[in-house]
């Protein structure tokens, strides 16, 4: 089964512009695939939407950026946690492990 960090972001979030220095770098140190999802991509967006939507219904509560780690996003997949908003780079791998680790223990 692969594990990805998906990414949901906004061109105009001057936060997720600056996360996205560094967090598909973390991603990858942490063998997961990473997807970027930019809401105006509606391409993009309407593959990974159900997903979103799986989280939060109504999309209220989501931080910019939003990401969800899941389990076999192109398939029936499963949300194994989040990480909401910006961090600096060692928090994020930090709060990404400690995802990752929670669904471990599952």
């Amino acid at each position: 089964m692969s594990q990805a960090v998906i990414k949901f972001s906004s061109e105009d979030c001057g936060i997720c512009h600056k996360m996205s220095f560094y967090d598909q770098k973390v991603a990858t140190e942490l063998d997961l695939d990473f997807i970027d999802v930019k809401m105006q991509d509606t391409q993009t967006y309407r593959k990974y939407r159900q997903i979103l939507l799986a989280q939060y219904p109504n999309k209220e509560g989501m931080g910019w950026p939003t990401y969800l780690i899941c389990d076999s996003p192109e398939g029936d997949f499963k949300i194994l946690g989040e990480v909401k908003g910006g961090h600096p780079k060692g928090e994020f791998r930090d709060r990404l492990k400690s995802v990752l680790a929670s669904a471990s223990d599952l």
